[in-house]
């Protein structure tokens, strides 16, 4: 165990250097860079911008370097902590995301509990009473949830919160509290406003969630080891637990590798829709101006988190469900060689026998 985990980690360092070069690649695709963006912007306005001053600000964000040489210049921050300097807000990136990534992480970690307080006891629901009416009434709620896209439900609960009650459910706090550090009334604000984003954005994943549970603990309670515990008498709800619903998990703790970068990007979409200061808008913005280091940043750290949720989600696999093993390839080494050793054994016992 201790060696696949070492093993495990030394893989992740190259396989995250790679992501960075892709990372980087990707950002620099697009023609231009912010500083092309910014004169554009300038001449709309009609300002003049002469050769001195475009080379001025080549100099100044460190555009005049080769792409490879803004790569290493890159790598070697983050290696050191150091996410980069954002053209657009002319500060640090780590200030400028700071926030944000706060109330995303509290935005998403709210949606995940949400998620699966509500969708585990309905999928548990739904498989053990198959084809009942709770069965279809819930089965019809989650083929709602999955058909009603996440922007469309913030914009119709925007609308009736406007046209019923004439409030306006937007933001993710007071208008007192935007731009503010965090504190406790901050905190709180935030607290009290979070239930609908979480309402809006959680819709989608917990209809998949009941979708998926029950069809994986169907199959697991048609399968012998549950009839035989059924007819040896074992009660119904260990029977449940300790079993079926134990390997009915396995597909969610793999989806660990992308739960893990959803706590930290949110919903774009509805974080635009809702106006709520989280970190998608604050990406499509910046891969829309060509902020390179911010929007890396970003793309990096979602990628760190995919590397490290497999990492995590694979050692809680092999926690969970004892079939899976970690040295899968040397276990079925071994059984070969043990296999091609029984049958020279068995050709030699042959021959022996046919000599007398």
């Amino acid at each position: 165990m201790l060696a696949y985990i070492i093993r495990r980690i030394l893989i992740m360092v190259p396989t995250l250097v790679a992501i960075s070069a892709i990372v980087f690649i990707i950002i620099q695709l697009p023609p231009g860079d912010y500083l092309t963006t910014m004169i554009e912007e300038l001449k709309s306005r009609g300002e003049n911008v002469t050769e001195e001053q475009i080379k001025f600000l080549k100099d100044t964000y460190g555009l005049d370097e080769s792409p490879f040489q803004q790569y290493l210049h890159w790598l070697y921050g983050l290696v050191q902590g150091d996410l980069g300097y954002s053209f657009e807000f002319n500060l640090p990136v780590a200030k400028v995301i700071g926030d944000r990534i706060v109330l995303s992480f509290i935005v998403s970690f709210a949606t995940v509990i949400f998620t699966y307080l509500v969708a585990f006891p309905i999928g548990i629901y739904s498989a053990t009473h198959q084809y009942s009416w709770g069965d279809y009434g819930l089965t019809f709620v989650g083929f709602l949830g999955l058909a009603t896209p996440s922007f469309l439900l913030a914009l119709v609960m925007l609308y009736f919160a406007n046209v019923l009650f004439g409030i306006s459910i937007g933001g993710l706090m007071d208008p007192e509290y935007i731009d503010q550090p965090m504190s406790w009334e901050k905190f709180r604000s935030v607290l009290s406003h979070i239930w609908i984003p979480v309402l809006v954005i959680g819709t989608s994943g917990t209809a998949g969630m009941i979708r998926r549970l029950r069809a994986n603990l169907l199959d697991e309670l048609q399968k012998q080891y549950v009839v035989t515990g059924r007819a040896k008498g074992l009660p119904p709800g260990r029977l449940l637990v300790k079993y079926p619903l134990r390997m009915a998990l396995n597909p969610f703790i793999a989806d660990i590798g992308n739960l893990l970068p959803g706590l930290i990007s949110g919903a774009a979409i509805v974080s635009v829709v809702m106006s709520l200061p989280t970190n998608g808008p604050m990406l499509l913005q910046a891969l829309r101006s060509q902020d390179m280091y911010l929007a890396g940043s970003f793309l990096m750290i979602e990628a760190s988190l995919i590397v490290i949720g497999v990492f995590v989600s694979d050692l809680a696999l092999a926690a969970l469900d004892p079939r899976i093993r970690l040295f899968g390839g040397t276990t079925r080494r071994s059984e070969e060689h043990t296999s091609e050793l029984q049958s020279l054994a068995y050709l030699v016992c042959r021959l022996l026998l046919e000599k007398k």
